[in-house]
């Protein structure tokens, strides 16, 4: 694809939930001072309203203000195809980092993770789709939390309840694989999942298949998340406190879990 819209597209940067990540040219007509932008072409053809309830919802995730989320720019419809820019952050993800990144860096961007989710969470959204590749990381040492999980807006029928891709069961509060509701308590386990996940290389769940869903569901339903006993027991504790089974004994905030990590860098 060479672009959408007015978007004029250098590059892949990867596929996300529900569609591809595209290194594009600022077009002209927005407020943006960056040369570049990042655009998300969603998978597949596109309802109108599916489009209307995706915009909805991204024009929520704009409203919040917080120097920790990816800033939102603009969405659009084009032949069916429903996209949206955002803010282009140059050293990759969590998940893929262009450079090494020592433990101080690992956790100062988790934590800004955990800013970006207690501002929406004030805001009433949950992001629902927290995970390393949705930690983006500033070539100024900036993090700061994108995609938001329009999952259930683009699949409303999907089972896993309305997770975004196999890839996010191991950061999926197993709350909400038995039927509770997302929450902030739910966007904490995926930030506890996240940390243990970029301090050790491994999920609170192992090894998981990478192609079967309902092997992948039966592992994570039939165990328990285990903390790996190699972790620094200061975040081994932060770690098992966001992945408490019983919900009412998290932190009662994703600030809380930030100011413990910001402690720890420090």
């Amino acid at each position: 694809m060479d672009g959408i819209a007015d978007y004029e597209f250098v590059r892949s940067l990867g596929t996300g939930n529900h569609g591809e990540f595209f290194l594009a040219k600022t077009p002209q007509r927005l407020p943006v001072q960056s040369q570049f932008v990042a655009v998300k072409v969603l998978s597949g053809e596109k309802s109108e309203d599916v489009f209307r309830r995706a915009t909805r919802e991204l024009k929520a995730f704009a409203a919040v203000r917080s120097p920790h989320l990816v800033a939102l720019y603009d969405a659009g419809q084009q032949a069916g195809v429903v996209y949206y820019s955002m803010e282009f952050l140059s050293d990759g993800s969590l998940a893929e980092p262009a450079n090494t990144l020592d433990t101080s860096r690992k956790l100062l961007a988790v934590a800004s993770a955990a800013r970006a989710a207690h501002a929406l969470h004030e805001a009433g959204i949950v992001h629902n789709d927290i995970k390393p590749a949705n930690i983006l990381l500033g070539g100024d040492g900036s993090a700061k939390l994108s995609d938001l999980g329009l999952s259930r807006v683009l699949a409303p029928g999907m089972t896993m309840t309305g997770m975004g891709s196999l890839g996010s069961v191991e950061f999926t509060d197993p709350t909400l694989l038995h039927g509770d509701p997302p929450s902030r308590a739910s966007d904490i386990f995926s930030i506890g999942g996240t940390l243990h996940r970029v301090m050790t290389g491994r999920g609170l769940f192992g090894d998981l298949p990478n192609s079967d869903p309902v092997l992948v569901l039966r592992r994570v339903l039939s165990s328990k998340p285990e903390v790996s006993a190699d972790l620094d027991q200061n975040i081994a504790a932060i770690i098992r406190d966001c992945i408490a089974e019983d919900r009412a004994e998290r932190p009662t905030s994703a600030a809380e879990v930030a100011d413990r990590l910001e402690a720890l860098a420090a």
